[in-house]
C-alpha cells in the first residue's frame, strides 16, 4: 500500500491513489517487482528499462564500473527511511570510499514525460541512474 493507505483512518479507498486498498497494494507490489527486476539485471537490462551512469561514474575504470553495478544489483537494504513508498526505487551504496546513489524513474515510452502508470510496463520505460552522491 502507499504511504497514505492506513485502512483504520480512511474509507475503502486510498487518498493518494484513489483506488481500493487491495488494488493499491497490488500496484505497489507490481512496481516493486519491476524495479527489482531492472536493478538485479542492471548489467543486462534488455527489455526491462534503461541504465544510465553519471559523468562521475563514467570516469571510473571499466572494472570499477562493473564492480559498482554488481553492488547495485545486489542491493537489498530497503527500509522505511530509504524506501518510504515501498517501491525499491532508490539506494545508497558505499564503494571504494565514495557514496553512490542509484534511483529509478518512470517515463512514458517516448521518454518525453512521466509514465501514466509505473505498474504497467507496456506504457513505462524505467530508467535506473547510478551517480556519485555529490552529483545530485
Amino acid at each position: 500500500m502507499c504511504t497514505a493507505c492506513v485502512p483504520a483512518e480512511q474509507d475503502t479507498r486510498c487518498v493518494d491513489c484513489g483506488i481500493t486498498f487491495s488494488e493499491c497494494d497490488l500496484r505497489k507490489r507490481t512496481v516493486r517487482e519491476l524495479n527489482d527486476a531492472l536493478r538485479r539485471n542492471v548489467c543486462r537490462p534488455k527489455g526491462m528499462g534503461t541504465v544510465v551512469i553519471s559523468y562521475g561514474v563514467s570516469c571510473l575504470s571499466s572494472y570499477a564500473q562493473s564492480l559498482l553495478l554488481v553492488k547495485v544489483s545486489e542491493f537489498d537494504a530497503f527500509n522505511k527511511d530509504n524506501d518510504p513508498r515501498n517501491e525499491h526505487d532508490f539506494g545508497s551504496i558505499i564503494f571504494d570510499g565514495e557514496t553512490f546513489f542509484w534511483k529509478i524513474d518512470y517515463y512514458d515510452l517516448s521518454m518525453q514525460s512521466f509514465s501514466s502508470d509505473p505498474a504497467d510496463s507496456s506504457v513505462t520505460n524505467r530508467v535506473l541512474t547510478v551517480m556519485l552522491a555529490d552529483e545530485c
